[in-house]
């Protein structure tokens, strides 16, 4: 038995295993996004897992969890959003109390 030659450059399957690893979604997600097939971006995380050792974290298989740094960056994106969010709401309130007021004369 012969194998394929695969079409996925070894650059490209490491920076898919990277965005599992970096950014906690899904396996599942990952291949979507990437227009791969989930069971073979499946292969190379665990193939990826064995390279470099890395221990049984009990957790679903296909669920990396993602670097400290990772974490830290995406929190920090988090918190500036939700001040977005609360300064837009705080707008509208604004907006819908001068409107109301205005409907009310």
């Amino acid at each position: 038995m012969t194998r394929r030659k695969s079409k996925f450059r070894e650059e490209f399957k490491r920076d898919a295993v990277a965005l599992v690893a970096d950014s906690g979604r899904s396996v599942n997600h990952v291949a979507r996004e990437l227009g791969l097939n989930a069971e073979t971006l499946r292969v190379w995380v665990r193939k990826a897992r064995m390279d470099t050792e890395e221990p049984d974290t009990g957790q679903e298989p296909g669920v990396v969890q993602p670097s400290e740094a990772a974490k830290d960056v995406e929190l920090a994106e988090l918190r500036k959003r939700v001040a977005e969010l609360e300064e837009e709401r705080e707008i509208l309130r604004t907006a819908a109390a001068y409107f109301a007021k205005e409907m009310g004369r």
